[in-house]
């Protein structure tokens, strides 16, 4: 997705890939198993360094790793100011989808996007800098950002709509063009 609005990425999986990076999707998948591979490939620390200067986006099981706050001692890069359930919807066939309306993108209100969680985490509460991009019907607050950080606890990727991408990518260029 990220590719068919004009940016190049590559796949991180050691610090050393991270040099000349702009920014840093950190996917969706299982949030313990990402946590035990980012602690025994030595990237915990580069990640922190490197979010310190340029933009990171966690989907997902990304999010549950950009929280300060989980409940639970799992590795996690502690940046955002958000206290994340896991799971909160249940099990892997409670999966579904939503259409959510998402003021900060173009159009996110009058053409709500089309949200696909999947055994997905929300953030119970965003708090300091950390402001709610989206919840759902029900309240739950399913996106959030906090300066250069992004968390969504939905699969943007899994869909034909590209404006979270692009959204991104606009946070990359305020990001690269600041001093």
């Amino acid at each position: 997705m990220l590719r068919t609005v004009g940016a190049e990425t590559v796949e991180v999986r050691l610090p050393h890939q991270l040099e000349g990076l702009d920014a840093l999707v950190i996917p969706g998948g299982e949030s313990t198993t990402i946590g035990k591979l980012v602690v025994r490939f030595e990237l915990l620390e580069p990640l922190r360094i490197f979010a310190g200067h340029r933009p990171v986006w966690g989907t997902c099981a990304g999010m549950i790793l950009l929280a300060r706050d989980i409940g639970k001692g799992e590795p996690l890069l502690g940046l955002m100011d958000i206290c994340v359930e896991r799971n909160a919807f249940g099990r892997q066939t409670d999966s579904f989808t939503a259409a959510l309306p998402v003021p900060a993108l173009e159009q996110g209100v009058e053409r709500p996007f089309p949200a696909v969680f999947i055994r997905a985490p929300i953030i119970r509460q965003a708090r300091g800098k950390a402001t709610e991009l989206a919840r759902l019907s029900d309240g739950s607050v399913v996106a959030a950002r906090e300066g250069r950080w992004l968390a969504t606890s939905f699969h943007p990727e899994l869909t034909g709509d590209d404006r979270f991408h692009r959204y991104f990518l606009e946070m990359v260029r305020e990001s690269v063009a600041l001093p």
